[in-house]
């Protein structure tokens, strides 16, 4: 796994920098607009031609993934909270892949259950600076 090192941030909530810093960033500003519940800031931290694909699943573009996560806040997503923990994150030049584990702990739940682990893959994209999430995939663990 790269090491993180401690940097100032940018206007943009980037870190100049470290990139892996900058990609742990994006990834802890994305759980915590999923802990607020809110699809809107989710939804701004990917690109507007993103991809998610999870089993059964395929999302294309920025406004796919806004909806899908406003109802799923809406719903049964409601008062849930995401976990993701990468354990490897490779920057290769503009491109980031991380690959976590993570699950979704729904409301009043203390532990993930087995069934709702998961292997996660990201593709970040940095362009005039700003990291964004291209792709994100995931399956069964």
């Amino acid at each position: 796994m790269t090491s993180t090192t401690s940097v100032a941030s940018t206007a943009a909530g980037q870190t100049a920098a470290d990139p892996t810093a900058a990609v742990r960033e994006v990834l802890h500003r994305l759980y915590a607009a999923w802990t607020d519940n809110d699809a809107e800031a989710f939804a701004a931290l990917y690109r507007e031609d993103a991809t998610v694909v999870m089993p059964g699943v395929l999302h294309r573009g920025q406004d796919a993934v806004r909806a899908y996560m406003a109802a799923a806040f809406a719903g049964p997503l409601k008062g849930s909270r995401a976990l993701d923990e990468p354990v490897d994150i490779r920057v290769l030049g503009d491109t980031a892949v991380v690959v976590s584990t993570a699950g979704i702990l729904l409301a009043g739940e203390t532990e993930v259950p087995a069934e709702r682990r998961r292997h996660a893959t990201w593709t970040l994209h940095r362009r005039d600076g700003v990291w964004s999430i291209a792709a994100y995939a995931n399956a069964p663990a």
